[in-house]
């Protein structure tokens, strides 16, 4: 799995998933700090990376857009530092890399992930809409 850390999440947390076997960048590494959401997720979808981020733009984004990816991880805890953001990374990815591998919308918060998977909003052709939660 790839993953992409965006603003807002410790740049120090890559460090910590190569240990893992895990590929991580951070937007700033990658000179993609000041890009919009929308140019992110595009470019994230073409390269099947897994965005990690704070903000509830990409879930919404994914939402309206009616697309199947890239995936989104919403970490909707603060303050967490490098070490600590991929130890529970690592335990998301168990819990979903399934979903995450097909196209979700995981949202983590200090009681639990939710999981939606992608398109969020289907026509009625496409049949009912499964959700995990």
């Amino acid at each position: 799995m790839r993953l992409l850390l965006d603003q807002g999440l410790p740049r120090s947390a890559v460090l910590h998933f190569r240990n893992q076997q895990i590929e991580a960048v951070h937007v700033g590494d990658r000179g993609l700090a000041t890009a919009s959401d929308f140019a992110n997720s595009r470019r994230r979808r073409q390269e099947g990376m897994v965005v990690v981020t704070l903000e509830a733009d990409f879930h919404a984004l994914l939402a309206l857009s009616g697309v199947t990816g890239p995936s989104v991880i919403r970490i909707r805890i603060e303050g967490l530092r490098g070490e600590n953001l991929a130890r529970l990374l690592v335990s998301v990815i168990e819990i979903c890399d399934h979903d995450l591998l097909k196209g979700a919308t995981v949202s983590v918060t200090e009681n639990g992930v939710r999981i939606r998977r992608l398109p969020v909003f289907r026509t009625p052709s496409e049949g009912p809409v499964i959700r995990k939660n």
